[in-house]
């Protein structure tokens, strides 16, 4: 079927959109940021002042507010290149980063609802804007029909999965780096400019607890992927796998996510492990820009030639 251009066109439209609703969430969540700070000064000080405090939760509820309508264009976005295109629009490397952005976002909006959560949205938005910035302007892709090699009812079946795991572990990753900086930076003994950035975070036990939480969902849904990709491979190529650059690097990625679950309830690792699952994180990010950009191989469908 011929690409539909006007639909593709709202399609890009509201991907600015969405990335302007999130750059205008970004200044408000780091107006909030800093009001918190000062709440929390005061609570220190015993000065609490409740007008400060309603002022910080009515702050918090519209940025959460404003977030939610973002997330609802991004995904009107997604849509609208599926119906221009008459396809999942999930067929090169621009679609992918468009819908992992926006399942990162989403997760995130789930699991930041209690408002101890709403500090953590400038280090979420910044990097998905990074993202989004990128993905829109050196990998974007114009609408059009896939290669035949994607033309398969396993393209929407293996890739959502995929980024589904994706989405979730980039959220996991960037928890534990909080964790880590509010681990160096106990509540209540907060010191220096490492402080002053750490002061408003949850508890280093509960930013540990939902990076864990959303790990135990990649590890499953990561690996899903993969066996259902081993089984497209198996139906396109005559072999479910080959160690092509892309299986091996998401196979370690896997493996990460694995060692990281394992080495949080290992006492002898139990420090180390959200390093582990930065690492994975890393290794994740590495396999979406450089193994798709840079290495060639089976899986090589950016969409950038």
């Amino acid at each position: 079927m011929a690409v539909d251009q006007n639909l593709s066109n709202f399609s890009d439209l509201t991907f600015r959109t969405a990335l302007v609703v999130y750059v205008v969430a970004l200044f408000m969540s780091l107006y909030y940021y800093g009001r918190m700070q000062t709440v929390i000064d005061a609570r220190r000080a015993g000065e609490a002042d409740q007008a400060a405090e309603d002022f910080a939760r009515k702050l918090g509820g519209m940025l959460q507010g404003l977030i939610w309508l973002g997330i609802i264009i991004h995904f009107a976005a997604i849509v609208l290149r599926g119906l221009a295109v008459h396809r999942f629009p999930l067929g090169n490397l621009y679609e992918y980063v468009l819908t992992v952005t926006a399942g990162a976002m989403a997760a995130a909006a789930i699991a930041f609802q209690r408002k101890e959560w709403r500090t953590l949205w400038p280090w979420l938005l910044t990097p998905i804007l990074l993202l989004m910035f990128y993905g829109g302007t050196k990998l974007y892709a114009e609408s059009a029909p896939v290669v035949p090699a994607l033309q398969s009812y396993w393209l929407p079946v293996h890739v959502t999965v995929v980024s589904l795991g994706a989405s979730i572990g980039l959220l996991s990753g960037l928890l534990s780096i909080l964790y880590l900086i509010r681990r160096a930076n106990p509540r209540g003994e907060e010191s220096g400019i490492g402080g002053l950035i750490a002061k408003p975070l949850p508890t280093a036990k509960k930013l540990d607890q939902l990076a864990y939480r959303t790990a135990i969902i990649t590890l499953p849904t990561l690996g899903l992927g993969i066996v259902l990709g081993a089984i497209w491979a198996e139906a396109a190529w005559g072999r479910p796998w080959g160690w092509d650059p892309k299986e091996t690097v998401s196979f370690a990625t896997w493996i990460l996510y694995a060692a990281y679950l394992h080495a949080r309830y290992t006492t002898s690792w139990r420090k180390a492990a959200p390093w582990i699952n930065v690492l994975a994180m890393a290794t994740m990010i590495f396999n979406l820009f450089f193994i798709n950009q840079v290495v060639s191989g089976l899986h090589s469908y950016a969409g950038l030639n």
